[in-house]
């Protein structure tokens, strides 16, 4: 096999991960679903949007729910610091962003040496796996079940409600 196409097949079984810290603890999502990290900047709020929904804010033209992440993993809430940073993603669905504390850069793993949730605490709906690094675990987000339906829902009729 040529050097180019073992190189492809190798790709094929890994997984590349943005890591960002909420606190103390390291979360990552996988690349593929990562636009952009930009920093922290001034909300809009979105009446009647569901409570994981922090506001709104404008990128390039495009009214984008800013998402809850500490709410969501039941951490202590804190004020928007200009220092930290919007994780801007996709879901199937939509483009949403996240604050997080600190993005904390890109690593590559393989597929094997991520552990599912599944194997670690059943029923772990927002985590899709777990990896190992050095100095501490890595919990990998599930972004396509950040939202239940009916927060879906409710943030989709605030975002139209704030469009029009």
């Amino acid at each position: 096999m040529r050097r180019s196409a073992l190189a492809s097949v190798v790709r094929e079984f890994t997984l590349q991960l943005v890591v960002f810290r909420l606190d103390e603890q390291r979360y990552a999502l996988p690349l593929a679903v990562v636009e952009r990290v930009v920093r922290a900047a001034e909300l809009t709020r979105l009446p009647n949007a569901p409570s994981i929904v922090l506001g709104a804010v404008d990128v390039e033209g495009h009214v984008l729910p800013v998402l809850d992440v500490r709410r969501r993993f039941g951490l202590r809430q804190r004020d928007l610091s200009p220092a930290d940073h919007f994780l801007i993603a996709c879901t199937a669905r939509r483009s949403v962003v996240l604050v997080v504390d600190e993005a904390q850069g890109l690593i590559e793993r393989s597929q094997d040496e991520i552990i599912g949730s599944a194997q670690i605490v059943p029923g772990l709906e927002q985590i899709q796996g777990v990896v190992r690094l050095d100095d501490g675990l890595v919990l990998i987000h599930d972004l396509e079940k950040f939202l239940s339906l009916d927060e879906a829902r409710a943030l989709d009729e605030a975002v139209d409600q704030e469009v029009h």
